[in-house]
């Protein structure tokens, strides 16, 4: 039987690995058979069992990393573990934020400052 991932979302952690248990204590079976020259339906199960046992994981893992993004998003940290944040590229994660790009060296602001941009009046 091959689970459905929505229907896997809808269930508790407990379940879940309830499930998991379960599944894996069934792959073992399976594969006893498989070396004791079981039927061609046990063999070909063992591809099912092993995909249903990543969907599980999968969801497990899903819904850890949503717990843990709620957690740092409700705390208001500013900085969060890296596997939380956004993906995006590597260039733009190193860009310069909008703040550093608007800085201005000493140098510069001296220079505005004293050599402010001429106004020259239009005869009509």
């Amino acid at each position: 039987m091959k689970i459905k991932v929505h229907e896997l979302r809808t269930k508790s952690k407990g379940d879940l690995t309830k499930q998991l248990d379960e599944m894996k204590s069934e792959l073992a079976s399976l594969r006893v058979a498989k070396v004791t020259g079981g039927a061609a339906s046990k063999l070909s199960k063992i591809k099912v069992v092993r995909k249903s046992i990543a969907r599980v994981l999968t969801v497990i893992n899903q819904k850890k990393k949503d717990t843990l993004r709620q957690f740092y998003k409700e705390k208001g940290e500013t900085l969060i573990p890296l596997d939380l944040r956004k993906k995006q590229t590597r260039a733009i994660r190193r860009a310069l934020t909008p703040k550093e790009k608007g800085l201005k060296t000493l140098k510069q602001q001296k220079k505005e400052k004293h050599y402010p941009q001429r106004k020259f009046a239009i005869k009509a």
